[in-house]
């Protein structure tokens, strides 16, 4: 693991994935799953190249199949470590052998992460480091503890958006989105955390407005997590585990039924050769 650590937090990067696995407030107090096996073992992957599955596992590309397992094989590869300093590391995972098996293209992937203060910022670059079009999508998956550890039981903890979200909400089934949508559980901008919301999978806002949202209970703590980069959000557990995950995307599972080429799957993003952007997801303890 990878320690850094600031005034108010202290982050530990697992190098494999580059993914953030414990983040502690100044007194040690654990901010993130506890990823009980009973569950789900992730922590807060990334996603790359895609968000979500593939219908029936694969992609077409010009004309060829490839197979990819759900949100890709970024998080299943060790990343090398680039630099450290007491409060930064930044992490990069490049193309190899593998990758181009499944996924022919040439890429670099930085995850940078810093803590200034009570914020944990991470900053994904993904650069298209090839001499043709780079068809990939990116998404954050962080899992972070429910209830959080100052005393409020499960069912006072909510989500609170900064803007208001007046759409129908996605679903998957089957690892693909469905083609209806669904009416929104939110209060006002405030959705409510209880087991029975998740009994269909996650929660995905796919016409998303607010640029952040804050969670916690009423009295204590609480965490603001900010998204200015990523246009879709997924919230998502198991019920009755001890996460919730609020999960910034640029990029969607396969509609059901989807058979077309990588490049016209909804919600993909286009690299140019050259070509690199940056997602930021700001993680801020508020008390």
């Amino acid at each position: 693991m990878i320690e850094i650590a600031g005034e108010g937090l202290t982050a530990l990067i697992n190098p494999f994935g580059a993914e953030l696995s414990h983040l502690r407030d100044a007194a040690g107090n654990e901010l993130m799953t506890d990823a009980d096996p009973a569950y789900w073992t992730g922590r807060a992957p990334l996603l790359f190249p895609i968000v979500g599955a593939l219908n029936g596992g694969v992609y077409r590309h010009e004309g060829k199949q490839y197979a990819l397992p759900q949100h890709g094989f970024a998080r299943r590869r060790s990343f090398a470590l680039l630099d450290q300093a007491p409060n930064r590391a930044r992490f990069r995972l490049t193309d190899d052998e593998a990758t181009r098996a499944v996924y022919p293209f040439a890429f670099a992937l930085d995850a940078d992460f810093a803590i200034e203060g009570a914020t944990l910022t991470i900053a994904i670059t993904v650069a298209n480091r090839g001499d043709t079009e780079m068809p990939a999508s990116f998404g954050f998956h962080p899992a972070f503890a429910w209830p959080l550890p100052y005393g409020a039981p499960r069912e006072a903890h909510a989500i609170t958006f900064d803007a208001d979200e007046p759409d129908a909400l996605r679903r998957v089934e089957g690892g693909t989105i469905l083609p209806e949508t669904f009416p929104s559980p939110l209060d006002g901008r405030t959705l409510h955390l209880a087991d029975d919301l998740f009994t269909h999978d996650a929660l995905i806002w796919d016409h998303l407005r607010s640029r952040s949202v804050t969670y916690g209970a009423a009295q204590g703590p609480r965490l603001e997590i900010a998204f200015p980069d990523t246009r879709l959000l997924g919230i998502w557990t198991k019920p009755g585990a001890r996460f919730v995950c609020i999960e910034p995307w640029h990029g969607l599972a396969d509609p059901q039924g989807f058979t077309s080429e990588l490049r016209d799957k909804p919600w993909i993003e286009h690299f140019a050769p050259g070509e690199s952007r940056t997602y930021t997801m700001m993680v801020t303890l508020r008390g």
